[in-house]
């Protein structure tokens, strides 16, 4: 049975005009997902139970109920957990159990699988998606020892979830952190100063890192100067023993968003930890885990777009003002297809990015689209889920709706794993050492040459600005440039909505800001943003 409606006849005046919550599916309300994805019963499933109201309320409970640090027991001895609403454990179980780290590693797996399902979960709750995405990313990089993979990587990509507190050979199911970053170094991990030494059964560390996210996890990745230089280590959190390894957390950190994912600072106290890879090639075995990573921060940013465009859409259908649907009200329609077409063309680019993921003979072109598609979209997010914010008014700004969660959540994907600047910076090293990388997105902008005039005209401008690799002062206009001619490269062969993303964003007429544009019909775009 229902719950009883809420109470619309109150004493002063009647409650109408007031749309309900949306309770958008993010799988069945996609008609784009779904026409890129196919039918697939798995993902169906997951959209239905990220749809439901308890998930929503959980999801909810998550975000506001913040993880509490617990240092010490009742008598004074050191304990260093964090203590999680119920909420944040049933999200976590959902996610691993539909195989959010598992589903690329399976046989027949699928990383553009994996893909959707980081757009759909970050759609509701993104701060769970954290740990569950460093737990995807480090099942390559244990490609490095084959005892530790044999260990770890069962139960990193079993379809469970067990958060107890217990060696990891006495779990099913596990997860992976990272704590790379150190207060002097920042992104430059090659400045990290915590030391490792060898003990005889393994390595004993000693430092500090300031960035330390999901501490509840079973193992991290970690970087520390071993007597041959910068090595990747795996910090298991409990000992085969049974045992806590020193592991301090020394606080969590009060962040923007991501509210429900503990980040915190740690240290490592003589903590013990196993090798992953050589001595002093640590940046090379754990770029795997960056590489993977950098994915899922490549396709998040779409799933808080597209959760912010539902609610507009929602709101704007159901809200009438001047006696009209502010749906039908021309200018507002000019902004609502202006932002579903920043919507569609980050899951699409995401997408392209991650089918290449899957195909071996691409990883050029994965690693270097990948660097783009992550650059562009979360460039394009904060701004756009502002937009849908102001749709809303007043009530887009309060806490009652998800446009103030969603706002916080836009920077982070940006900053992890690369801010702007190193993410070009990076793409310029990538195109200069790999020549294969250049030669295979070169062939894919190639592809849509002749299908549209535009895009020919805006491919011949980039290349003659930039015959070879750009001066780094213009390192970010050259990265927009070419992150935008690839959305249009895939859009041109994929997607209706072409026509409107090379009108607006490859040198038509318009403005600055959303819905400063040309007046034109815009019926397709809004019919495939989603019903209203």
């Amino acid at each position: 049975m229902s719950e009883p409606a809420p109470r619309s006849q109150l004493g002063t005046h009647e409650v109408f005009n007031q749309p309900p919550a949306a309770a958008h599916d993010p799988w069945s309300g996609d008609t784009v997902l779904r026409g890129l994805m196919g039918d697939d019963p798995g993902l169906a499933a997951f959209g239905a139970a990220l749809a439901d109201p308890d998930l929503r309320e959980a999801a909810r409970d998550a975000q506001t109920r913040l993880p509490e640090l617990r240092t010490f027991d009742r008598g004074g001895r050191r304990i260093d957990e964090v203590h999680f609403h119920p909420g944040y454990h049933r999200l976590m179980a959902l996610g691993l159990e539909a195989g959010y780290a598992a589903c690329a590693w399976e046989e027949g797996g699928s990383h553009a699988r994996h893909a959707a399902m980081v757009y759909m979960l970050s759609q509701v709750e993104p701060g769970v998606c954290c740990p569950m995405t460093m737990t995807y990313a480090a099942v390559p990089a244990l490609a490095a020892d084959d005892v530790l993979a044999g260990l770890w990587r069962p139960r990193l990509t079993a379809r469970a979830y067990d958060a107890s507190r217990r060696p990891v050979g006495a779990k099913t199911a596990a997860t992976m952190g990272m704590a790379m970053t150190e207060k002097q170094g920042g992104s430059d991990v090659r400045a990290n100063t915590t030391r490792a030494v060898p003990d005889g059964e393994g390595y004993r560390l000693t430092g500090h890192k300031w960035f330390c996210s999901a501490p509840m996890c079973d193992g991290f990745l970690t970087l520390a100067q071993a007597p041959s230089g910068l090595t990747c280590f795996l910090v298991p959190r409990w000992l085969p023993d049974g045992t806590r390894n020193p592991f301090v957390i020394l606080r969590l950190k009060d962040k923007l968003g991501n509210r429900a994912n503990a980040s915190s600072e740690v240290e490592y106290q003589d903590t013990f930890a196993h090798r992953l890879g050589e001595e002093g090639r640590g940046v090379q075995t754990i770029i795997e885990m960056v590489h993977h990573t950098r994915l899922d921060t490549a396709m998040a940013p779409g799933g808080l777009m597209r959760a912010a465009l539902s609610e507009a859409l929602h709101w704007t259908a159901g809200r009438t003002v001047f006696q009209r649907r502010l749906i039908d009200q021309p200018l507002m329609r000019a902004v609502l297809a202006d932002l579903a077409i920043e919507c569609e063309a980050a899951l699409m680019l995401g997408m392209e990015v991650a089918r290449a993921f899957d195909d071996p003979g691409r990883r050029p072109y994965a690693r270097i689209s990948v660097a783009l598609a992550k650059f562009l979209s979360n460039k394009k997010a904060p701004g756009m889920i502002y937009e849908c914010m102001e749709v809303l008014g007043g009530m887009g700004y309060v806490e009652d709706t998800p446009l103030p969660m969603l706002y916080r959540e836009a920077p982070l994907n940006s900053i992890w794993e690369g801010s702007g600047n190193v993410i070009c910076l990076d793409i310029l090293r990538t195109l200069a050492r790999d020549p294969e990388a250049g030669a295979q997105l070169n062939a894919r902008l190639d592809a849509a040459r002749g299908l549209d005039s535009r895009f020919d005209a805006a491919l011949a401008q980039h290349r003659d600005r930039w015959p070879a690799l750009p001066p780094e002062a213009e390192a970010r206009w050259f990265a927009e440039s070419l992150a935008q001619l690839l959305t249009a490269a895939v859009l041109i062969e994929r997607s209706p909505v072409a026509e409107h993303y090379l009108a607006t964003r490859l040198g038509g007429p318009r403005g600055q800001i959303a819905g400063a544009m040309a007046q034109s019909d815009m019926q397709a775009v809004l019919e495939r943003a989603g019903p209203h």
